[in-house]
């Protein structure tokens, strides 16, 4: 049915639909919207589920990390200074393997303090073993929580799923949402049942110590979920479209780049501005396109490298900077993509920091400089003075 909803109450009826039996979140601008929405929803009724309450983003992890062990379906979400906060657990929630839904609401970090948005919150963590989804839009927010619990309980993966939109802009931005009937959500995501789980009647213990005889394959037994998901989201994502009738999801996104000769690579909502802008470029007669990730973690460079093998000039725009580096995905798509088919140039700029407005005028700004002396690291929009 499709509502008019702001992004926080559209992902809050989503989760409402996964029947989660256990959420727990701290507030911070602009998450809160969220789980406020959803507090409400419990104390309404709507939803049978424990609310916890508790003082720190690092004991809201805690919960649901305990919650999700004992084999509960749980949910989180978080932002900026209180995603650093969880980044401790969020590690030991990956490494236990634990089947979890998170959302994080992205916004920049401190210092300077900011609450606007950007994506270097999430990029801290993407050696975490965290599945990273990131949404261009609410539609895709709302599809991806739903999605993001059959990848992260699939039997092959096993790991935990953030599902990344960015803060403001899709937060606290209302569109029409398609939500998704409940009947089909039941269809489309069974009831989670955990196998290897915390039970009084059967005693075991997880994340336990492990000495250099066993640290190493547990790492690499992670390294194989990874893997696995590569191929489980692409399906997750084909059986949502067969039960609710759109494709919404899987690995990346081509737009118009079959005859590109520049296409730019991006992440989340800032990849709607670019499909307005090259659209007013096409009908000028210029052969430019947008390749959309989907999915950060794990890292889809095959699908990426398919995609990109018959573009000459490549722009990697992106709303996080690796200090001392590059942009994250730059880097990784430097290695990966270049020289690989007809791939002979991959720029790298840096643009929206701390929620700077990001326009057409500047994303033909990158097209434009892509003719010229390949960029790593260049910033788009700073301020003459």
């Amino acid at each position: 049915m499709k509502q008019f909803l702001e992004g926080s109450r559209a992902v809050a009826e989503a989760v409402k639909l996964c029947k989660p039996g256990v959420i727990s979140a701290y507030p911070i601008t602009p998450q809160t919207h969220i789980v406020e929405d959803l507090a409400q929803i419990i104390a309404d009724g709507e939803l049978k589920a424990e609310f916890v309450n508790v003082e720190s983003e690092h004991s809201a992890a805690s919960v649901v990390l305990g919650s999700a062990a004992c084999g509960v379906r749980s949910f989180t979400a978080t932002s900026s200074q209180g995603f650093l906060l969880m980044i401790e657990v969020l590690f030991n929630i990956a490494g236990m393997r634990i089947p979890l839904v998170m959302t994080c609401a992205n916004r920049a970090i401190s210092a300077p303090l900011s609450i606007w948005n950007d994506q270097q919150d999430s990029m801290t963590a993407r050696d975490s073993g965290w599945i990273q989804l990131y949404a261009e839009n609410n539609q895709e927010a709302v599809d991806f929580h739903i999605q993001a619990y059959k990848i992260s309980e699939n039997k092959d993966v096993m790991l935990p799923v953030m599902v990344c939109m960015d803060g403001f802009i899709l937060t606290h931005g209302a569109e029409v949402v398609d939500m998704p009937d409940a009947a089909e959500v039941d269809k489309f995501l069974p009831p989670f049942n955990l196998i290897d789980k915390l039970d009084i009647n059967s005693p075991k213990t997880l994340g336990a110590f492990a000495d250099p005889n066993y640290y190493m394959e547990a790492r690499y037994a992670m390294q194989a979920a990874n893997e696995n998901a590569l191929k489980v989201i692409p399906k997750v994502a084909d059986e949502f479209k067969q039960i609710f009738g759109r494709h919404s999801g899987g690995l990346v996104e081509a737009y118009k780049i079959d005859d590109a000769e520049q296409v730019i690579v991006a992440m989340g909502s800032i990849v709607g501005t670019i499909k307005e802008t090259v659209d007013e470029l096409r009908a000028q007669g210029k052969r430019v396109g947008v390749l959309k990730i989907i999915t950060y973690r794990p890292f889809p460079r095959n699908e990426i490298i398919r995609a990109l093998k018959d573009v000459p000039e490549v722009a990697v725009l992106e709303k996080a900077v690796s200090l001392g580096n590059t942009g994250p995905l730059y880097s990784e798509l430097r290695a990966d993509i270049l020289g690989k088919g007809k791939c002979s140039k991959i720029s790298g700029f840096i643009i929206g920091l701390g929620g700077r407005d990001i326009t057409k005028e500047s994303i033909k700004e990158v097209f434009g400089s892509l003719s010229k002396e390949e960029t790593a690291c260049k910033f788009i929009g700073l301020k003459e003075e």
